[in-house]
């Protein structure tokens, strides 16, 4: 394995495991599962700094180590929809590479577009799960489907917003984080 493909791996298990670490402090807790937190901060980040494929792999590890440590199923399908495909879908942040935008606000403006694109996967995801196996938890006489988005979109958007405004600041204070280092000739 060349250097380069062996410190990309690198880079996505530290923050697959930041990212996990960051999901056990919850800002709010859900009553049936899902919580606000910083856990979108490190995929995203490995996704905008190394790519689609890189964040697609550490968003599925970090949903597999969600899943085991304390995961909630009720069906296999279900297991897929709210664990690995939920946070692999933050991976879809690697749509974009900040380091092919030269203006700050156009970084910022690509930042929060490829978050949305993350949690809005992520957010169907969750959706067909609350419709299909946690349609009786909604109150009775309300559409399954207005319940399932209702209760999802509460901690999402909380979520993508408090995590868009640390990469925000995370890209105006350490911009190196969030681009790989050029390679330097010797």
């Amino acid at each position: 394995m060349d250097r380069n493909r062996l410190l990309i791996w690198l880079e996505m298990a530290m923050m697959a495991a930041l990212a996990f670490v960051f999901s056990e402090i919850k800002v709010f807790q859900m009553p049936q599962g899902g919580s606000v937190s910083l856990v979108m901060v490190p995929i995203a980040l490995i996704a905008v700094r190394r790519g689609i494929i890189p964040g697609l792999v550490t968003g599925l590890i970090v949903g597999l180590l969600q899943l085991f440590f304390g995961g909630y199923y009720v069906h296999p399908v279900q297991i897929l929809l709210d664990y690995p495909i939920a946070f692999a879908a933050l991976g879809l942040a690697g749509i974009v590479r900040i380091s092919e935008f030269e203006n700050k606000q156009k970084r910022n403006i690509a930042i929060w577009g490829a978050l949305l694109a993350g949690v809005m996967v992520r957010l169907a995801c969750h959706f067909i799960s609350g419709i299909v196996w946690f349609g009786e938890l909604a109150p009775e006489g309300m559409n399954v489907a207005w319940y399932s988005f209702v209760y999802n979109i509460t901690y999402l958007l909380p979520e993508m917003v408090i995590s868009g405004i640390v990469l925000t600041i995370v890209l105006a204070s350490a911009p190196q984080l969030l681009q790989p280092a050029r390679k330097r000739l010797v």
